[in-house]
């Protein structure tokens, strides 16, 4: 009965998007919103990592530090890009290897600071 429920609510929800007029504006505002706010927790949780384990990174030693860094400014860049890069089979490409070596790079540092951290 439960599955029934839920079921008539997202067609209660998806008609109203559907034939409400407005309904597809205020989907798109619901969307953005609920987009900005896993943004902001996943920039809060990032933050609150990046101060509990400050001593760690700091720790690496500079050339393992610009690794993870640079690693990490591939990732932003690669996902920012993606719907774009997504559009060609050459940036699909180059998407899948820009995220392949940055996940590399961020293991190798990994690895580094489980072997001398």
């Amino acid at each position: 009965m439960t599955a029934a429920r839920n079921v008539a609510i997202v067609a209660l929800l998806a008609a109203a998007i559907a034939f409400i007029p407005g309904g597809g504006t205020t989907a798109g505002v619901v969307g953005g919103v609920l987009s900005t706010l896993i943004l902001v927790s996943i920039v809060f949780f990032v933050g609150r990592f990046y101060r509990e384990h400050r001593l760690d990174v700091e720790g690496l030693g500079d050339r393992w530090r610009g690794v993870l860094y640079a690693a990490l400014g591939v990732l932003l860049l690669a996902f920012a890009g993606r719907a774009r890069l997504w559009e060609t089979g050459g940036g699909t490409l180059a998407w899948v290897v820009a995220v392949a070596g940055a996940c590399y790079a961020l293991y190798l540092v990994w690895r580094h600071y489980r072997a001398y951290g």
